[in-house]
């Protein structure tokens, strides 16, 4: 899920034409105030002119005190934000307005990529995947507790299907809500068909419409990642391996699906663990019960697992056969 070339170049072309757009943004600005108010052209041709009497002046002298031009220079730009202000115009109506204020539509800050270029570069990977098409259709607005039973009791909890299930949504709400104060990871365990992977896309929406990066990955396609990245060095796959040690938020789905040996075991407790001690929030779903979770993989991995993250088991008959019995 890295990013090829092509890939980057589309972002980048995005952010060209944001550049250019607030361009000509300014360019009409200018040509409108200045058409009401022909003392602006002059104010700004004086802060021109002053800007550049300093710039001289600290060529040629370094040490120079060019307090009294900078005292010249506000008092102009106090004067042109008063007369914007008098004629109802907002005081920054002739300043650049960019839709990334940090990087100035550029992509990078300070040399690296900005936070919005992150963005963008998950909103394709998931738009090309076609993930944007499935959290449409799977999110809280279209979640239904009618597929839990209200008779159907766990012997463990004492609580109904449906009950559990409402203290995990609950739950769910909780996390989004506190994302950016609460680091915390969600760990999703029970049968098949409960609703595990619909329940991380309800989430991922969420996070997503909030502006946060999530990345979702099937067990055997992350894992596919690593292997391509530590064996075959592989651009793409580093570039994807990246996303899921800095994404804001890593799903994991249907762990346990795949070929478990030394080499995912490990892979997995380095991922879980650089996340978390970075404290970048992760979310497992698995078909395994805790036993045979414990017993599959590594005792470091099952250790990080219940004590970092919150366990939540999913209990109830398989949804997929009510729909699939319903519909026919």
């Amino acid at each position: 899920m890295g990013l090829n070339n092509s890939q980057y170049d589309a972002i980048m072309r995005q952010y060209s034409k944001r550049q250019l757009a607030a361009r000509h943004q300014l360019e009409e600005h200018r040509r409108e105030a200045y058409g009401k108010i022909p003392q602006l052209s002059q104010i700004d041709r004086q802060v021109s002119s002053e800007s550049l009497r300093c710039a001289r002046r600290l060529l040629e002298d370094p040490a120079a005190d060019t307090q009294e031009l900078k005292s010249r220079m506000t008092g102009f730009s106090l004067q042109r934000a008063q007369l914007l202000r008098e004629h109802g115009y907002p005081e920054d109506y002739l300043e650049m307005h960019y839709a990334c204020p940090d990087c100035q539509d550029t992509g990078y800050q300070n040399g690296k990529k900005c936070h919005c270029f992150r963005q963008a570069a998950i909103d394709l990977l998931y738009t090309q995947s076609g993930m944007r098409r499935v959290l449409e259709e799977e999110n809280f607005q279209t979640f239904s507790f009618d597929y839990y039973p209200e008779d159907m009791i766990h012997p463990t909890t004492g609580q109904s299907s449906r009950q559990m299930m409402q203290a995990t949504v609950a739950a769910c709400l909780r996390y989004i809500d506190e994302f950016d104060t609460h680091f915390s990871n969600l760990f999703f365990y029970g049968g098949t068909g409960l609703g595990k992977t619909f329940l991380s896309h309800c989430i991922a929406r969420e996070l997503i419409e909030r502006t946060h990066s999530v990345i979702y990955y099937s067990a055997f396609e992350l894992f596919e990642v690593a292997a391509k990245s530590a064996f075959n060095r592989d651009k793409e796959a580093s570039e994807g391996r990246d996303y899921i040690f800095d994404c804001d938020l890593l799903i994991i789905d249907d762990l346990g699906t795949e070929l478990t040996n030394s080499f995912v075991s490990s892979q997995l407790f380095l991922i879980l663990n650089e996340r978390i001690q970075a404290k970048k929030s992760t979310i497992i779903s698995t078909n395994l019960s805790l036993p045979a979770f414990a017993e599959t993989y590594s005792e470091r991995v099952f250790s990080r697992i219940t004590s970092q993250f919150q366990l939540f088991q999913l209990f109830g008959n398989d949804i997929r056969l009510q729909k699939k019995l319903q519909g026919s």
